[in-house]
């Protein structure tokens, strides 16, 4: 465990891990789910938006090592990718679940864990192989992300208020939670001695201000049901509700795909055991 972030190997990752990687830099991360056979299920703007300075993740033009890498929904940012094109030469890290606060606190940056606890696998590559079909919503870098995606898939929590401006990203609550909490502590100056003090009290307000972001600990969460999402975020179409779209035949794909890709996942476990044989020998 880094006190930064989780770098692990590909051969340690499975099928329902919420993986991620570091863009420009350390500048920012991008998180998806990891669904098997070398296959990432993750969230960025739709084909169509503009793009942004603070979420520069383009999407795969061509990829040849896999036909369907890149496989997306019209007019949903919810897409599915080879590992290599998400981590588009990054490294691979691993978003940590059911952390203990002073490991959470201990952390130098925000969108690396959280307190909250995961779901289990089956039921995260569920909910991302069904959002892959359903969508995701508009994506919003502070209010609705790659790493909001994430969380949700692996917990399955959502806001029950939707208009204080943050989602569950713990990277977007240290990039709203810094300069709040400079600003907050300035009354402070005066009771504290010099510059030390004053980053001190600075860097405790701004662990407060993350630990009570975290949907871990956060008390106006609640449990949605993948099915039912559309219908709890209000999204909606041409002045009126959005329905929940039947997958009928695509929900049978989903399944198969899924399956598909666990399949995929045990041929790579064993080819990677022959390769390890084949070194002993």
């Amino acid at each position: 465990m880094g006190i930064l972030s989780q770098r692990v190997e590909r051969s340690e990752i499975k099928a329902g891990d919420h993986i991620y990687t570091w863009r420009a830099v350390f500048t920012y991360s991008h998180h998806g789910i990891y669904v098997g056979g070398s296959k990432v299920v993750h969230f960025t703007r739709k084909k169509d938006s503009e793009s942004s300075n603070l979420n520069p993740d383009p999407l795969p033009s061509s990829c040849p090592t896999f036909p369907d890498c890149g496989f997306q929904r019209p007019d949903s940012g919810v897409i599915l990718t080879c590992l290599d094109c998400f981590l588009n030469k990054g490294s691979l890290y691993q978003f940590e679940y059911g952390v203990h606060p002073s490991v959470f606190l201990a952390k130098l940056r925000g969108g690396t864990c959280t307190i909250a606890q995961a779901d289990p696998h089956e039921t995260v590559v569920h909910r991302a192989m069904y959002l892959l079909q359903n969508g995701f919503g508009n994506y919003d870098v502070f209010e609705n992300n790659c790493e909001d995606f994430a969380i949700y898939c692996k917990t399955g929590l959502l806001p029950l208020d939707d208009d204080q401006g943050i989602g569950r990203s713990g990277q977007a609550s240290a990039v709203v939670g810094m300069p709040l909490a400079a600003l907050l502590s300035t009354p402070f100056k005066l009771l504290v001695g010099g510059p030390v003090g004053m980053a001190t009290v600075t860097a405790g307000m701004y662990c407060a201000g993350r630990y009570i972001t975290d949907v871990g600990v956060r008390k106006d969460v609640m449990k949605v049901e993948v099915e039912h999402l559309a219908a709890h975020l209000g999204w909606r179409e041409s002045g009126g509700e959005r329905d929940l779209i039947d997958l009928g035949e695509d929900e049978e794909a989903v399944e198969s795909e899924v399956v598909v890709l666990e399949e995929e996942e045990q041929l790579d476990e064993e080819e990677e055991n022959r390769r390890k044989k084949r070194r002993i020998i």
